[in-house]
């Protein structure tokens, strides 16, 4: 039970993202008999892709971890050119993964055992294959034709400017034979833009979101935030710019004003929905304008620290950058390290489990709702994926592998030792679920102390940050709330280290958790002694 009180259930939250076609497979079975209905030839390699019963079956080792809620990515009818993210139907299930009685069970046993839910929306963009966008392409007078955004060029040889596309190299415009104009994709062609200049299109999307917080999810992780408003004049980008996607240039202003209709529609529940917006833009300052007067964005993903690998120095600053300016804001900062666009964490950092170990420290100890992606618990790293073999049209197969739940092949999954949609991550027979979970000193067991030392604490759950005077390779701050204190020592550097701290009002400091178990420097329930381990991270506490 959190100590936070009346503070809003998303600030103090520790979110989990599933990606659930590699997550877990609980219902092979009930697919082939969807996939028979639909009249689609069954196709062997999905056997491999997990479902929605397969993250009900898993709520358990969630609860158990310590989570309170969980994200769970585009699950909606999808041709899948982008896994996902190219929807065909925003109100309704993939067969591949289930039903939406299969997803109303998830949620009613995810809010029985105290855990909250929320889902990804995808309003950027729909797939090609959505009604709303086979009857835009039909004709030039069609009910949907302004619905996405087309435009003359030069012919079909010039697009009417110089955006790119993300993912495949190109313009992000494809020419439509049938009706002789071009319409706009910031990623695949596959994925045609959505004109929320249109007031339809925004009362259609409202429409979404109420389909689904009627069914009592708790909120949505929003994809391409910053996508949604574009200059209506689509000028062209400088020339040095023309190569970059333009899908991470756009910031136009009318984001804004769609953002605050939509936070009304979702404030209007009475789950407390939230409202969390993939801002992929460079700087802190730049994304926290998404949050608006408190009427936007109840949160933006902060994902500047996931460029600054294992270092003290980036990370101070980002912490120190966070601080100041999400004090400015009166806002309430995120902290990720790893997602399913990106590189697993442990990956970028060399694959050291060391590091991955005093990663989790600061992570749960910063100030901020933290966001930890499946199978960060486990120390997993990104699954070796030849180029040949990739799939995903952005190269990001290898921080999507499967997890592995159980040590034998087909790890937990029910293949009988069949293949998974995509490779398994290095050393699945050791690093899975089962096996890490009968170890007290594994990483997994150090995520659980870290989550139960977070929930306990209200210093650690809302607690102001102060960074610390340290060593070059450390980064260490104090946090503090009604009394209760925390401070967290993360050393980044190969060789032990001393780190003279300011004691507590009364006694001394005592180690709650320390990143290293069996194998650090410091001892959990001990007196802190001054001193850390190489890439040791420490959660002290006052004591006697």
């Amino acid at each position: 039970m959190s100590v936070a009180g009346a503070a809003p259930w998303w600030k103090t939250a520790v979110f989990y993202q599933i990606y659930p076609r590699s997550f877990a497979l609980g219902d092979p079975a009930g697919r082939r008999a969807r996939l028979a209905t639909t009249g689609a030839a069954f196709d062997a390699a999905r056997d491999g892709v997990g479902d929605l019963e397969g993250i009900r079956q898993k709520l358990d080792h969630l609860a158990w971890l310590g989570i309170d809620a969980i994200w769970i990515s585009p699950f909606q009818p999808s041709p899948m050119a982008d896994f996902g993210y190219d929807v065909a139907d925003f109100c309704d299930v993939d067969p591949l993964f289930g039903t939406l009685a299969d997803f109303d069970r998830l949620l009613g046993d995810a809010h029985a055992r105290g855990l909250r839910v929320i889902m990804d929306w995808v309003p950027n963009h729909t797939s090609d294959r959505h009604p709303w966008f086979v009857d835009s392409r039909s004709s030039r007078t069609a009910e949907h034709r302004d619905w996405y955004i087309w435009r003359d060029g030069t012919g079909e040889a010039t697009p009417p400017n110089n955006w790119a596309r993300a993912f495949v190299e190109g313009p992000a415009w494809t020419f439509d034979e049938a009706t002789r104009q071009w319409y706009l994709h910031l990623f695949l062609a596959e994925q045609p833009d959505l004109n929320w200049s249109n007031p339809a299109v925004v009362e259609a999307m409202s429409g979404v979101l109420r389909f689904w917080l009627d069914r009592g999810v708790d909120g949505f992780r929003i994809d391409v935030v910053l996508g949604l408003g574009k200059d209506p004049a689509l000028p062209d980008v400088p020339a040095e710019l023309a190569s970059l996607p333009y899908c991470d240039q756009n910031d136009d202003p009318s984001t804004h004003a769609i953002l605050r209709q939509l936070r009304k529609v979702v404030d209007g529940y009475d789950q407390q929905p939230v409202a969390v917006g993939e801002v992929f833009l460079p700087t802190t300052e730049q994304i926290l304008a998404y949050y608006g007067d408190n009427d936007e964005l109840h949160l933006a993903f902060n994902f500047p620290p996931m460029e600054c690998g294992f270092d003290a120095s980036c990370m101070r600053s980002q912490t120190e950058e966070a601080t100041r300016l999400f004090a400015q804001r009166v806002a309430w900062p995120t902290w990720v390290l790893s997602n399913h666009d990106r590189p697993r964490h442990r990956t970028r950092y060399g694959g050291s489990e060391r590091r991955a170990r005093a990663a989790a420290v600061l992570l749960l100890g910063w100030r901020g709702t933290a966001f930890l992606y499946a199978g960060e618990e486990l120390g997993l790293e990104d699954a070796e994926i030849p180029r040949h073999a990739q799939v995903d049209p952005g190269g990001r197969d290898g921080c999507r592998a499967p997890i592995p739940w159980q040590p034998a092949p087909g790890y937990g999954w029910g293949l009988e030792g069949g293949p998974a949609w995509l490779p398994w991550p290095p050393r699945a027979d050791l690093v899975n679920a089962e096996t890490l979970s009968e170890d007290p000193s594994s990483i997994l067991h150090l995520y659980r102390r870290l989550l139960a030392a977070r929930r306990a604490s209200a210093a650690l759950q809302l607690g102001d940050l102060e960074l610390a005077a340290a060593p070059d390779s450390v980064v260490a701050f104090r946090r503090e709330w009604a009394g209760d204190v925390r401070v967290v020592v993360v050393g980044f550097g190969g060789d032990e280290c001393a780190v003279d701290l300011d004691p507590p009002p009364e006694g001394t400091w005592i180690v709650e958790v320390a990143s290293g178990g069996r194998d650090g420097l410091a001892s959990e329930g001990e007196r802190y002694l001054g001193r850390i381990g190489p890439e040791e991270a420490l959660i002290l506490k006052p004591g006697p």
